[in-house]
């Protein structure tokens, strides 16, 4: 069989028969209904729409004004903290300045302490002195 092209034939749809019309009843069910006499007003709604409108902006700035003041707090605290850390970084070099062997010579001279030329140790397990036990002579 050769495959050609040959004119489609469609099959009639099938027509179903028009009912006919009714004239409607006399004692119809279907009656107009008339609109109320009294209307709602649609002003309760509308302002709950703006008082909720004006609650969450309330909100919003109050919380925006909460957090712009928890930032300059913040930044307050930031700047205390440097500056206790440069009070803290200065009082340590000091600490380290005076705990020097030579500031602590220097001091003790001052407070009249001499340095012994020969040390005297006591052995803590038998309670023994090992070296002299003479006390040390001020250099004139």
């Amino acid at each position: 069989m050769s495959a050609q092209h040959a004119p489609a034939a469609y099959a009639p749809r099938p027509v179903a028969p028009a009912a006919p019309r009714t004239q409607p009843a006399a004692a119809s069910r279907i009656r107009l209904v008339t609109t109320p006499a009294v209307s709602r007003s649609r002003v309760p709604f509308i302002l709950l729409c703006i008082a909720i409108l004006a609650t969450a902006l309330a909100g919003v700035l109050l919380l925006n004004t909460t957090m712009a003041h928890g930032s300059y707090e913040q930044r307050s605290l930031q700047r205390e903290i440097s500056q206790l850390a440069q009070v803290e970084q200065a009082l340590l070099t000091q600490i380290d300045a005076a705990s020097s062997p030579h500031a602590l010579a220097e001091h003790a001279s001052r407070m009249g302490m001499v340095q012994d030329s020969t040390p005297a140790f006591v052995r803590l397990e038998d309670g023994k002195v090992i070296g002299d036990v003479t006390p040390a002579q001020a250099k004139n």
